[in-house]
């Protein structure tokens, strides 16, 4: 039984993630599995943000403009980005979760550094065919080790120049289709001491990140899309340094 001060961490934690994911599309993952993990072990906090993760990007998925025609353009990255997890999946309850998520906090921070120096690249659309199955099983991979669904998935969707509501709603589909792998591979691991306590909590932490999200998305439907690409930039950033951070210290 969780005592009072932990289920207050626990609704706190989901309530910025829920706000970060809001404001710039992402980020709940990278903010809950950085908290949580000072407490308890990875493969728990990744089994903690199923629910949450799940319902908030399903919310942000269908919330977009462009539904058919970005599952149609990114199906072979989505089947890329199942197959890579479930594979993945026993490294986040393995001995080098540590240095993964070190190299993804850094990966971040760079790629933040290039995205706010306008010094982006674009993927032209003949190239798609063959990319975007590779970034899905790359992104895949560093799920499974790091429990975020970040690299390369993000900077290879910034890349295709999607419009600002059309790039939230992508990331939705890619977190959402991440978070589903995730379970399937937590649970087919056994790395869960008690999987139906796990995911009782996993409910409770929803109304946090459902509330943080509601605020965060009204914050950034006020944003001009300038101000939008300085503040994703931006979390991205902060998100990147902090796991590098954690990671280290």
């Amino acid at each position: 039984m969780l005592s009072v001060s932990a289920i207050a961490f626990v609704g706190a934690v989901f309530l910025a993630a829920g706000l970060v994911k809001g404001v710039v599309g992402m980020g709940l993952p990278t903010v809950a599995m950085g908290l949580l993990a000072v407490t308890m072990p990875p493969a728990q906090a990744a089994a903690l943000l199923l629910i949450p993760s799940l319902v908030t990007n399903l919310w942000q998925l269908f919330t977009g403009p462009s539904f058919g025609g970005l599952c149609k353009r990114l199906s072979s990255m989505m089947a890329g980005v199942v197959l890579g997890t479930v594979a993945g999946a026993g490294l986040l309850a393995g001995a080098h979760t540590t240095i993964a998520q070190a190299g993804l906090g850094v990966a971040l921070v760079l790629y933040a550094l290039v995205g706010l120096a306008r010094a982006g690249f674009t993927t032209p659309s003949r190239h798609e065919v063959w990319l975007s199955p590779l970034v899905g099983v790359a992104s895949g991979l560093v799920t499974g080790a790091t429990g975020v669904f970040v690299i390369p998935a993000v900077p290879y969707l910034q890349s295709l120049r999607l419009g600002r509501e059309d790039l939230i709603q992508a990331l939705g589909l890619s977190f959402t289709v991440s978070t589903v792998a995730l379970g399937i591979g937590v649970f087919r691991t056994g790395a869960l001491v008690s999987p139906s306590a796990q995911l009782a909590g996993s409910v409770l932490a929803l109304a946090p990140a459902l509330a943080g999200m509601f605020v965060g998305q009204a914050l950034r439907r006020k944003m001009s899309v300038e101000t939008f690409r300085t503040v994703f930039f931006a979390g991205l950033l902060a998100l990147g340094a902090y796991l590098a951070l954690e990671a280290v210290l």
